[in-house]
Formats: C-alpha cells, sequence, structure tokens
C-alpha cells in the first residue's frame, strides 16, 4: 500500500538518480578526456625538446644522445606537422598519400591549430621550427565516446518505454477483457429470466403485439451480451461476405434512427468474401454510424460506400457534421476521447479493438474537414478475387 501510495514520487526519485548518474559518468569522463589530453600535450613538448636537442647537435656536429632519439622515435600515433622558417614542411603519422597533398596538407594545419596550441621550436632564441599535432586516434575516440554512451541510453531508454507501455496496454487489454466478460455474464442472467416471463405472458394470451415488442428487445439484449462475449476473448472469424453484412447493419440502423438522417448507401453487386467476425463488425459498423449522427446533431446526411480492390476492400462512413482537426484524426481512436459533453469515449477505440486486433484490418480518419463533416475508413483483407454475379 505504501509502496502504491507513493508510485510517482519514487518514480521520479529513480528517474532524478538516473540523471545523476548519467551527469557524474559524462564529468569524469570530460575530466578523463582533458587529463589524457594535457599528457599528450607534455609528450609532444618533449617530442620538441628532443628535436631542439637534435638541431643543436646537427649545428655543433655532435652526439644527440640515445635519449633524445628514443623520445623522437617513440612516437607513432600523434600526427603531426613541422614547418620550418622557409615553409618547409615535415610531417609524421599521416598517410603518405594524402601527405602529397599541399592544400590537404594546409587544411590539416588549421585544423590540428585549432585542436591544440602550436609548439615553437627555439634555438638561440629563434623560433626555427613550429609544430602543429592533432589528437591520437585513442583520444578522438575517447572524445566520441560520450556521445556513443548517450545514445545507448538513448535506446536504453526507449526500449524501457516500450516494454512499460506494452506491459501497460496488456494490462488494459486483460482489464478490458474481464469487464466485458462480467457484462456479458451480469446480463445474462435478467436474460433467462425475461426470457421465462415472456413465455408465461403468451400462456396468459397477452396481446401478442407486445410480447412481440418484448421479444425484439430480448433479441437486442442477446446481441449486446453475445457481443460482449466475444469481445472479451478471441473471437472466431468465418468467410463471410461483406457486402451482405453491411447491408444488413445498414437496414436496421437506417430504420431506428431519426428521419432528419437522410441515408445512402453504394456497394458493389457482387459478393467480396473476408474472414469476418458478423457481430463485432455489425457493432463497428454501429458505432460508426451513431457517432456520425451524434456528430450531426441528429440532422445531415449519412452514406457508406464499399470500394473493393484485389487485395483489400474498404468501407467508408461520411457525415456532413461539424468536422474534425488534424490533431484529432488520432486522438478520436484513445480511450476516454470524445467531443461530445456526455459519452465515455469508448466507441471508436472499441471500433478499432475489433477492427485491428481481431480482423488484422485497419481505421482511420480518412478525410475530415470543420464544419464540412467526415469520413471515416475500414480497411479489411478480401479472400481471393470477388466473384461477380
Amino acid at each position: 500500500m505504501l509502496f502504491t501510495k507513493h508510485k510517482n514520487l519514487i518514480r521520479w526519485i529513480f528517474i532524478g538518480f538516473s540523471f545523476v548518474i548519467i551527469a557524474l559518468i559524462l564529468w569524469n569522463t570530460y575530466m578523463f578526456f582533458q587529463s589524457f589530453k594535457a599528457e599528450e600535450r607534455i609528450k609532444m613538448e618533449n617530442w620538441s625538446a628532443a628535436q631542439r636537442d637534435l638541431i643543436k647537435s646537427n649545428n655543433l656536429d655532435g652526439d644527440i644522445g640515445e635519449l633524445p632519439l628514443q623520445i623522437l622515435q617513440s612516437n607513432t600515433t600523434t600526427p603531426m606537422i613541422m614547418v620550418d622558417l622557409n615553409g618547409n614542411i615535415e610531417h609524421n603519422n599521416l598517410d603518405e598519400q594524402n601527405a602529397k597533398d599541399t592544400a590537404y596538407v594546409k587544411d590539416l594545419i588549421l585544423e590540428f591549430e585549432q585542436e591544440n596550441q602550436p609548439i615553437e621550436i627555439i634555438y638561440d632564441g629563434k623560433v626555427l621550427n613550429t609544430l602543429y599535432y592533432g589528437n591520437s586516434p585513442l583520444l578522438n575516440k575517447l572524445k566520441y565516446y560520450p556521445i556513443a554512451f548517450v545514445l545507448i541510453l538513448v535506446l536504453f531508454a526507449g526500449l524501457v518505454y516500450n516494454f512499460y507501455r506494452s506491459t501497460k496496454i496488456a494490462t488494459q487489454n486483460k482489464l478490458w477483457s474481464g469487464m466485458a466478460k462480467e457484462t456479458a455474464h451480469q446480463i445474462g442472467t435478467p436474460l433467462s429470466s425475461l426470457i421465462g416471463w415472456t413465455e408465461i405472458l403468451k400462456m396468459e394470451e397477452v396481446n401478442p403485439e407486445y410480447i412481440a415488442e418484448i421479444e425484439k428487445d430480448i433479441n437486442r439484449l442477446e446481441t449486446i451480451t453475445e457481443r460482449f462475449s466475444k469481445i472479451g476473448s478471441v473471437p472466431t472469424l468465418t468467410k463471410t461476405d461483406i457486402v451482405k453484412e453491411t447491408l444488413e447493419s445498414y437496414d436496421y440502423l437506417k430504420s431506428r434512427s431519426s428521419k432528419l438522417i437522410a441515408f445512402s448507401i453504394d456497394v458493389p453487386n457482387h459478393e467480396i468474401p473476408v474472414q469476418l467476425n458478423a457481430q463485432l463488425y455489425s457493432w463497428t459498423i454501429e458505432n460508426l454510424v451513431k457517432n456520425a449522427i451524434d456528430a450531426m446533431k441528429g440532422k445531415g446526411k449519412l452514406s457508406l460506400q464499399i470500394i473493393a480492390s484485389e487485395q483489400d476492400v474498404k468501407i467508408n462512413v461520411t457525415d456532413t457534421g461539424k468536422g474534425l482537426s488534424k490533431a484529432q484524426f488520432n486522438q478520436v481512436f484513445e480511450p476516454g476521447f470524445t467531443t461530445k459533453k456526455r459519452g465515455w469515449g469508448l466507441g471508436l477505440s472499441l471500433a478499432r479493438r475489433i477492427i485491428e486486433d481481431f480482423h488484422d484490418g485497419k481505421i482511420k480518419v480518412a478525410q475530415s474537414e470543420i464544419g464540412k463533416g467526415t469520413t471515416m475508413q475500414i480497411t479489411l483483407k478480401t479472400i481471393g478475387k470477388p466473384s461477380v454475379s
């Protein structure tokens, strides 16, 4: 209980602690880089001193000694360019092919000058040579280490976030499924009782018209119960004609909607087979149509259209309602999002779950314009080629 109560605080403490550790690692890396750079500077100053001793021995025809020679020969990694008073250039640890290019060498001198302060080789109070040197390969690798470290951390953070998000979605789906099954179970008990009472009313010779209306409501409740039962588990898909199922849903919704809604439908005159759960599909169409009617505030034009190709079939539901902004195209499918004063904001979220999770299809806002209306589009894969009647 204590952990749950302070979960957000603990999470922020953990995030803050992680940032402190990252900052310390980056700071220590920076300090190590500067320390290594200073040591390399000392090494190059020693090399310059050995070079000065070499110049001195040449001028005096003396012996330079072993130590200066060892220093001059030991540096095999640091790239360097030495320029004398006459502009003559000597280089060390450079690619021989590139070193023949004068323009390349001049650019390299400028680059080295920015990386490290040049060292002047002075003899008898005169600057005989100027040494330009760059960072050694090891120092360059160390320079890019913090960038690589940050990239690794970003990738790791992305993996953690995706894992956390996937876990959260899985938990939500499990809760959704549990609630759906429980709802179906709870509705089932009074529904069975209503069916029994209907049979009693028939024996009591109650007006058949009343009983017929009650049976319609009972059938509707049975459909709702079965829908919730299927949404709470993996539904069975069968080869079904999408045109027939769409027409049935259209006829049912048209007969039970306001006369102020001008319905129209445009479908092919042949079968289009798809893998489908008919009840969940009709629920999706019902949600899209009801949302469209709400967007039009109960008055306007609503059309359904089926467009088939060899690979898939598209079902468009178009209204003349208030429309959506582009920023809302994806938001409308999020649980809890609604533009209505009353509503749970679950209709389109449920539609996405049915189409994308259960039918491996796509649902999206195909087109929308503020004040002119919206087109919602469902895309499902077809089975083989449509059969023309």
